[in-house]
């Protein structure tokens, strides 16, 4: 099975990169929209050129699906659908690093039997807080690139994780599944070398507070 993998930068998606190869599974490709005019991985604002070197470490082709600013929800499905028509007409599957929202697996789900691929889950149902510890005992590294103030203290921006874990309020989801917090992944078992990321600065932007990496 060609299985392609949906991949934010994020400790999810390393997680489930890890899952994957764990079962036997190698992704042929990594999948990450990426906002036109920014240069950066959507929602979570990190610079292409820093997605660019994870793809590079973790040795996996990449494929971006560029989307513009405030994209509505039929312009991203339509992009999505013209992806697998062309640079991903030969996958049978596609991965996600979702751990619990029945709404965002079953939305994946219904549109990939669209477009005829088969959606995995290697992730799925597991504790969070037990996969929050898994990710940093295996020597994964993260930051935190966006918070959601409005469920996080804005100063959790542009921490490492395993420092983050262990301030974490007890009302935030270990993971930030529903989106407390984002991270980029700079170092860890799936990458073949560290990637030297300079934290930048600290911005507000859209209801969201993003940390800058360099």
């Amino acid at each position: 099975m060609n299985v392609a993998l949906s991949w934010s930068g994020g400790k999810d998606s390393a997680l489930a990169l890890h899952a994957l190869r764990a079962d036997g599974t190698e992704p042929s490709v990594l999948v990450t929209t990426v906002t036109e005019g920014y240069d950066r991985i959507s929602m979570h604002g990190v610079r292409r050129a820093l997605l660019a070197a994870q793809a590079r470490a973790a040795g996996i082709a990449l494929v971006e699906i560029a989307i513009p600013p405030a994209c509505p929800n039929e312009l991203y499905e339509q992009r999505m659908t013209d992806a697998f028509a062309t640079t991903l007409r030969d996958v049978d599957a596609v991965a996600f690093g979702d751990l619990f929202l029945e709404d965002i697996r079953a939305y994946r789900e219904e549109r990939l039997a669209r477009v005829g691929r088969e959606p995995l889950f290697p992730l799925w149902r597991r504790n969070t807080g037990e996969l929050a510890r898994e990710f940093v005992a295996r020597g994964f590294e993260a930051v935190l690139v966006c918070v959601d103030p409005q469920r996080l203290d804005r100063s959790f921006a542009g921490l490492a994780f395993a420092d983050a874990l262990r301030r974490l309020p007890p009302d935030v989801d270990p993971c930030g599944e529903n989106g407390e917090f984002h991270t980029f992944v700079h170092s860890g078992p799936v990458l073949s070398t560290p990637i030297d990321v300079t934290r930048g600065e600290v911005v507000e932007r859209d209801g969201f507070v993003f940390c800058d990496l360099r």
